[in-house]
């Protein structure tokens, strides 16, 4: 298949360089020239303007935007809507919020356009193992796409799949990744608490090396983070700050919507929150409290 790409960041170019090991054509805009000239690089045919992509692509033309969400995808989707063609059909592999989806998908479907909500996880690894990815939309086009996916997929039948209508590709990634804070808090809590133990003097490193064989708490993520302890056992250099990029804050959202007990993923999401607070009033006003009714003594700030 012959398809546009939208994006030609890091992801967005190593999807692009997948998709042409797999003898597919892409034709590819960024509006970075340095971004073009790198995906050129790797097969990708650049164009300089969304007007050149689409003149590219053949009809019926598939789009694939990969964009941070928000603004630049509404921004993108608003450009292409009166370049397209009835029959063609654009899909958002970002992070969207799925409710900005279903928003794009009722304009274009008023278009006689197609739009697909791609959920992708596998971040810089995809390009080697491939990406998983959760997508929602009108059962034939998804099937139409097939070949695009089984190509981006770490298998044709592995790691994808239709998992409902348009909006639903975007929910199920966005709980994805609600699940992944709580992992990830888990695991960072877990190692610092072997860390402060400085009697055993252990080695982190070992310990999950150990733990990524034959234990109950061995992943993928278990693997990452024994590489980060190898490369940097003391974490350091490394600012204790912590972003979120909103997934996390919409699962929460949604959960309390509809009113599913999430305690685990919401701490993760306040503790990462918690982490830019450099000068946290709480903190000090809980320490004044505290001399209040105890009399209890106060840290002084040091200059």
């Amino acid at each position: 298949m012959q398809l546009g790409m939208v994006g030609l960041g890091r992801m967005g170019a190593n999807m692009a360089q997948r998709l042409i090991g797999g003898s597919h054509k892409v034709a590819g805009f960024d509006p970075d020239n340095e971004a073009r000239n790198k995906a050129h690089a790797n097969g990708v045919t650049p164009c300089d303007s969304l007007q050149a992509l689409i003149e590219a692509v053949p009809t019926p033309r598939v789009i694939w935007l990969m964009v941070p969400s928000g603004k630049i995808t509404d921004d993108s989707v608003n450009a292409l809507l009166p370049l397209l063609a009835s029959g063609d059909t654009v899909i958002d592999g970002g992070n969207s919020n799925y409710k900005d989806t279903l928003r794009r998908a009722d304009l274009y479907a008023g278009k006689g356009l197609g739009y697909v909500d791609c959920g992708t996880s596998g971040g810089v690894w995809g390009l080697e193992q491939g990406y998983s990815m959760m997508i929602g939309g009108d059962e034939k086009t998804v099937e139409s796409l097939r070949p695009i996916f089984e190509t981006l997929a770490p298998g044709k039948n592995q790691g994808w799949g239709r998992v409902g209508p348009v909006g639903s590709g975007h929910f199920t990634k966005m709980v994805h990744n609600g699940i992944e804070y709580g992992l990830m808090q888990s695991y960072a809590e877990g190692f610092s608490i072997l860390q402060h133990k400085a009697d055993f003097n252990l080695d982190l490193h070992q310990i999950g090396e150990i733990w990524r064989y034959g234990s109950v708490v061995r992943s993928w993520l278990l693997e990452l983070t024994t590489d980060a302890l190898g490369k940097n056992p003391g974490m350091d250099g490394i600012a204790p700050y912590v972003v979120d990029s909103g997934e996390g804050r919409w699962t929460v959202n949604e959960a309390i919507d509809l009113n599913v007990p999430a305690p685990v993923i919401t701490l993760s999401l306040i503790e990462r929150l918690r982490s830019r607070d450099t000068e946290s009033f709480t903190d000090k006003l809980l320490s004044a409290m505290r001399n209040e009714f105890g009399g209890h003594p106060i840290k002084r700030e040091t200059k």
